[in-house]
């Protein structure tokens, strides 16, 4: 039962912290689409793929100290940003294999912003369709963030480098 909450734990202290509610939730979408075992379900949501069950499991690994949830008033909105315990090393240590493949993956995750990863998650969550229906569909349900045709390639070949990555995982 808690094998689940371990691997969100691994995630947080790979990354060596995750700044932003949403990054953090593209970042475990994305690494799920790209085949890590993630199992939380998502569902589209204002800012792509959302998963309530993540967001519940955050808040329980927060509240069992296993991730430091910190707070930071940026005037117009609060940003959030979280790093695992001492408690949640300790947690990890005897649930979670090290996956190197997992690790590249974060690395290229945590380095993006989360408009980026918006952008990405939206283009994998259609990823059923052809490339050109797919930018159609981020266009009409991300039509606000007026993607660039320059971002779309960069989201298409970030895609690509990201399964390079995960082979064999």
């Amino acid at each position: 039962m808690l094998q689940e909450h371990a691997k969100i734990v691994q995630f947080v202290s790979i990354a060596n912290g995750v700044t932003g509610r949403k990054k953090l939730q593209k970042m475990i979408y994305i690494a799920k689409k790209m085949r890590f075992p993630f199992f939380e379900k998502y569902e589209l949501h204002m800012y792509g793929p959302y998963s309530e069950e993540l967001t519940l499991r955050v808040e329980e690994l927060c509240e069992m100290g296993f991730l430091n949830e910190n707070k930071e008033d940026k005037g117009s909105y609060v940003q959030y940003s979280y790093r695992t315990t001492d408690e949640g090393s300790t947690f990890i240590e005897t649930l979670c294999e090290e996956n190197d493949h997992l690790t590249k993956c974060i690395d290229l995750l945590n380095k993006k912003s989360a408009r980026f990863l918006e952008l990405v998650s939206t283009l994998l969550y259609f990823d059923h369709l052809p490339n050109t229906e797919r930018i159609e569909k981020v266009k009409a349900v991300k039509g606000k963030l007026n993607f660039t045709e320059e971002e779309m390639e960069e989201a298409f070949a970030f895609i690509e480098q990201l399964k390079a990555c995960t082979v064999a995982s």
